[in-house]
C-alpha cells in the first residue's frame, strides 16, 4: 500500500472507554476521491471511529492520518481539511439558512465574498433560493439534510464525513442526496459515509463492515457479495452480523 495515494490511513487503531473497547485494532485506508462506506449495526463502533478521524476524539492507541495530518497530534489541522455532517446535528434550527451558511463559512475561514458566492451557488443548485431567509427548523428534513451537506462542503474539504446522513428521509430524497455525493467525489472530494441502508452500500466504491468494534470485511460491494456467496449487500451484512 502506497500511503501517498490515500487520504485516510488507519493502523491498529484502538479506542477504549474504561474496560469497554469501542474500536479494536482497526486497519484500513481510503483513496483520494473515493466514496467509502463504513457500515455496521448500531453500537458497532462507527461513530466512535468517525469522531477520531475528524479530530473530535483521541485514540487510545494506534495511528490515524487524515489529509496528511496525524489526528492525535494535529487535530486542528485535520478539522480545517474536512467537512462533517451528522444525522442529528448539522445546522442551527434557530438560524436562517443564510445565517447558517455565514456562520459555518466563518468557522471554515472563508471571506465574506466566498461565503456569499457559495451560499448563492448551493441555493441555486438545490433550487432552494426561496428558503434563504427561512429558519432551518421550518424546513422539511430531506431539504435540511441536503442543505447540511452543502454547508459541510462549502470550503471544498479534502474529506467529508457523513454520519448516517439519510436517516429518516424518503427514498427520492435519499437518491437526490447520493447524486450530491457523486458530484463531490467526481470533483475530487473523498466521501466517508456511514449508513444503515444496505441498498446505499451498493452506491459506494468500497465498504467496510464493522461488528462489535472490529472490521470484519472490506472490499467493493461486488467483491463482498462474491466472497460471501450472496446476491445483495443486505445478505452480506446479515451473515457478518450474525
Amino acid at each position: 500500500m502506497n500511503d501517498n495515494e490515500h487520504i485516510i490511513v488507519v493502523k491498529d487503531l484502538v479506542k477504549k472507554f474504561g474496560q469497554f473497547t469501542a474500536n479494536d485494532r482497526l486497519n484500513f485506508s481510503v483513496r483520494k476521491g473515493e466514496i467509502f462506506g463504513f457500515l455496521g449495526a448500531n453500537g458497532a463502533g462507527k461513530t466512535t471511529a468517525i469522531k477520531i478521524l475528524s479530530g473530535l476524539s483521541k485514540p487510545t492507541s494506534g495511528q490515524a492520518v487524515v489529509a496528511g495530518f496525524d489526528v492525535a497530534r494535529h487535530p486542528d489541522r485535520v478539522k480545517r481539511n474536512i467537512g462533517y455532517m451528522s444525522q442529528h446535528f448539522s445546522m442551527y434550527n434557530d438560524l436562517t439558512v443564510k445565517e447558517n451558511f455565514r456562520f459555518y463559512g466563518g468557522i471554515y475561514g472563508l471571506s465574506r465574498k466566498e461565503i456569499k458566492d457559495k451560499t448563492s451557488y448551493y441555493l441555486e443548485k438545490l433550487k432552494m433560493e426561496e428558503f434563504e431567509y427561512m429558519l432551518v427548523r421550518q424546513i422539511p428534513l430531506g431539504w435540511k439534510q441536503k442543505l447540511a451537506f452543502s454547508v459541510a462542503n462549502m470550503h471544498d474539504p479534502a474529506v467529508i464525513f457523513l454520519d448516517e446522513p439519510t436517516g429518516g428521509v424518503d427514498p427520492i430524497t435519499r437518491r437526490q442526496f447520493w447524486e450530491l455525493i457523486y458530484e463531490s467525489a467526481a470533483a475530487g472530494t473523498t466521501v466517508f459515509v456511514t449508513t444503515h441502508y444496505m441498498d446505499e452500500a451498493e452506491y459506494c466504491e468500497r465498504v467496510s463492515i464493522m461488528s462489535e468494534g472490529r472490521i470484519e470485511a472490506i472490499g467493493s460491494p461486488g467483491e463482498l457479495k462474491k466472497q460471501y456467496g450472496v446476491p445483495t449487500m443486505n445478505d452480506v451484512f446479515i451473515k457478518i452480523a450474525r
